[in-house]
């Protein structure tokens, strides 16, 4: 395993990063962009850094503020925050032809990062060779967080500004009215997005985060050539069984190939 190296970014932030694989700008790499309240360290990430370096292509892997290695704290994050990091971690240490890979909330940053990237950096969108979307939480705060809420949530947050939600996967986590009120300005499945990358969507069908239902939207609300969904029959939001990430190494290494002219 590589080791851990620091980034100072411009939000005054210690940003955590591994870079896997090859320096070899001439071959397509990944780019890894966690879940919420998750890290580079998780069994997803893992796969496809070992994928970065058995096929020899760089691989670029790090921690928002407030997760992992990274310094901040959890509390202050917000989209538009993250987004920030994100993109100065690719444009800094991405460069080259890259397929964007991101799991649940990093599946809504991956196509905000997209958006941001055709809109400021075009020459830097037309490196991105395709997106690897799992169980993709696009517009989460609005549609899977505030919307699905109870009144007496809502009322928690407006008035403390922060909720402890119980989760699944160990100790309760905050979710701040800060995070609510800055996703409205980031939410994207109404108006849609132009993808001229291939995208591949893969969500499970027993998913209780992120429900099946709600990747079909992802699906509709973006247009382009080449855009297909997968739903995995038993998959839950992990999608980290040992089959799971096969198919995430096959899916990406099929589309880092493909955009080399090697026939996948």
């Amino acid at each position: 395993m590589t080791d851990i190296k620091f980034e100072n970014v411009p939000d005054g932030t210690s940003i955590a990063f591994r870079q896997d694989g090859r320096a070899d700008l001439g071959r397509c790499g990944f780019v890894w962009l966690g879940g919420y309240k998750s890290d580079m360290e998780g069994s997803k990430a893992e796969a496809l850094a070992a994928l970065a370096r058995e096929t020899r292509r760089p691989g670029l892997r790090f921690d928002y503020s407030g997760h992992g290695a990274s310094g901040g704290l959890f509390v202050d994050g917000t989209i538009s925050r993250w987004l920030d990091q994100s993109a100065h971690m690719l444009l800094a240490h991405g460069r080259g032809p890259r397929i964007l890979v991101g799991s649940s909330m990093g599946g809504w940053l991956a196509l905000l990062l997209y958006r941001r990237l055709r809109l400021s950096h075009p020459a830097a969108a037309r490196l991105v060779k395709g997106l690897v979307l799992l169980a993709p939480a696009v517009d989460m705060t609005a549609d899977l967080m505030w919307d699905e809420f109870p009144d007496e949530v809502r009322s928690e947050l407006s008035e403390k500004g922060v909720w402890m939600r119980p989760s699944a996967y160990g100790e309760p986590y905050a979710i701040t009215r800060r995070l609510i009120e800055d996703g409205r300005s980031h939410l994207m499945l109404a108006e849609g997005l132009d993808v001229d990358c291939p995208v591949r969507i893969l969500q499970g069908d027993q998913d209780p985060d992120v429900p099946a239902s709600h990747a079909v939207k992802v699906f509709g609300s973006l247009r382009g050539a080449d855009v297909t969904l997968t739903l995995i029959k038993g998959g839950d939001h992990r999608l980290s069984t040992p089959g799971n990430l096969a198919l995430l190494r096959e899916t990406a290494l099929r589309l880092a190939e493909r955009s080399e002219g090697i026939d996948a």
